[in-house]
């Protein structure tokens, strides 16, 4: 299984220290709704503290929790890949401070130092394979608890 990789600790110093120049912080209350699958990427988060939960609406009423973030982590992939939309809604489970980034602007500095670009694409790249993992391993649960119950 891969391990789960901070995004600001796995980029280089000056790197790091650029996309930040960037960042605004926000917070999210508790049972807050950050996005919901389908809508506008735009933007990304990094967790600065509090919990937040990705899930995947199953049916209209049913979703399915697929991972739970903390500190460190990045909240949002999908504004990197076209059609710039959410896979996944996000919530906050407890009250969340984080930093946030303008997609365009973060796109922009990328295409400005190539070198950040490359180490973000790789970067988020290792925490799509991460989460890959883990939501596998969610919906194989989630599967297995239904068919036991059946």
């Amino acid at each position: 299984m891969t391990k789960a990789i901070k995004l600001l600790s796995a980029l280089p110093q000056k790197q790091r220290e650029r996309l930040m120049e960037l960042a605004r912080e926000v917070s999210f209350p508790e049972d807050a709704r950050i996005f919901e699958a389908g809508g506008t990427a735009d933007r990304f988060w990094v967790i600065r503290s509090g919990d937040v939960h990705l899930y995947q609406q199953v049916t209209p009423t049913r979703r399915v929790k697929v991972a739970g973030l903390g500190a460190g982590d990045l909240l949002g992939w999908s504004w990197l890949f076209p059609p710039y939309q959410w896979d996944f809604g996000a919530e906050a489970f407890s009250p969340v401070r984080a930093y946030e980034f303008d997609a365009s602007a973060v796109l922009a500095l990328c295409v400005e130092d190539p070198l950040l670009g490359l180490s973000l694409v790789r970067t988020v790249a290792e925490v799509l394979a991460h989460r890959l993992e883990m939501t596998r391993g969610k919906l194989l649960e989630q599967y297995e608890m239904s068919r036991r119950s059946r």
